[in-house]
């Protein structure tokens, strides 16, 4: 996925329709005149709907989208017919999709399953027509209801990625090489930092035709919670991940130290994030030797699982697909 197309982020005004006024008609005929009321009601005016696509994976369908409205419903007819009511507008964006009301930062809803919808504006209801109003004292009312306005907001479309495991670290922690290895994705990969800027997300093949969803969310970096680094578009796409893969390289000068900063930015920015189920990966550990890989092990925290993996040389791959499924609880 090209980082241009990756967008996780849009703000459009949204109006839906207003409803039709109802009709102020008499009936007549050669036999009757003066008939009475028969003024039908107006149609509804069309509806705001967001519905999910799973065939989607990013927001770019709406990119230069600023305005999406609604047709109004028609007026009513004589003999009681009602008008029709205004096509309603469908928008579809890529599961794991949440609207926000732009100004107070209100959530409207999300969208999470292939084919739902959320009605997100309701097309204004339309007027009744002058057969309605008709009384005893009253036979021939000249009055009808006009439909009534539709809604208008800005709102926020924001994405999520939906995935079962998350892979968060630092910049250059490896995460890239070890998605690439574990599925067929292709992210880019370079020995530089913020090599990932978008989330990249692969397929991860397991036993007897099993799988599950990767996702390599950009690097954090310290102060992430607070927006460095473009760390709080990182970290929402962490939120919807079932298992978070902590990823520091063997390389690293103060393992412990990283791994205490990566927790504390997931905690700043939502406490419930580090209590998903997760595991500890070392990646790079093609670089250790057996008495470096026992010495690193012996100083990391007793109760955190740790497994030494590696994307180059695949060690401890198969590991840690059967420590991941079993987290998933499939």
């Amino acid at each position: 996925m090209a980082n241009q197309n990756f967008i996780d982020h849009v703000k459009i005004l949204f109006r839906s329709g207003k409803g039709g006024a109802g009709s102020r008609h008499y009936y007549r005929d050669r036999r009757n005149p003066r008939g009475g009321p028969d003024g039908g009601d107006g149609g509804r005016g069309g509806h705001i709907i967001l519905r999910g696509n799973p065939q989607l994976w990013t927001l770019l369908s709406l990119r230069y989208s600023k305005h999406i409205y609604a047709d109004d419903g028609g007026p009513g007819g004589a003999s009681q017919s009602t008008g029709a009511n205004g096509r309603d507008i469908y928008v579809d964006v890529p599961l794991g999709t949440v609207a926000k009301d732009a100004e107070t930062g209100e959530v409207l809803g999300e969208i999470l399953n292939a084919g739902e919808e959320l009605i997100l504006l309701e097309g204004g209801m339309g007027g009744r027509g002058n057969v309605h109003f008709k009384s005893p004292v009253n036979q021939a009312p000249q009055y009808a209801q006009p439909g009534k306005e539709g809604k208008e907001a800005w709102v926020v479309l924001e994405l999520k990625v939906l995935a079962d495991v998350g892979l968060v670290g630092f910049p250059n922690a490896g995460k890239s090489t070890l998605l690439a290895a574990m599925s067929a994705a292709k992210p880019k990969i370079a020995d530089y930092a913020f090599t990932t800027l978008v989330p990249n997300l692969g397929i991860v093949s397991y036993r007897d035709n099993r799988s599950f969803i990767m996702a390599d969310i950009p690097g954090i970096i310290e102060g992430a919670h607070e927006g460095k680094g473009l760390g709080s578009r990182f970290l929402r796409h962490i939120e919807r991940n079932s298992v978070l893969l902590y990823m520091v390289p063997a390389d690293a000068e103060k393992i412990n130290e990283q791994f205490e900063i990566l927790q504390n930015e997931l905690r700043q920015y939502s406490p419930e994030l580090v209590d998903k189920p997760a595991l500890f990966v070392l990646s790079k550990s093609d670089l250790l030797d057996e008495e470096l890989k026992e010495m690193i092990l012996s100083e990391l925290p007793e109760n955190f699982e740790v497994l030494l993996v590696s994307g180059v040389s695949g060690e401890g791959l198969s590991e840690l697909k059967d420590r991941i499924w079993r987290l998933l609880d499939y």
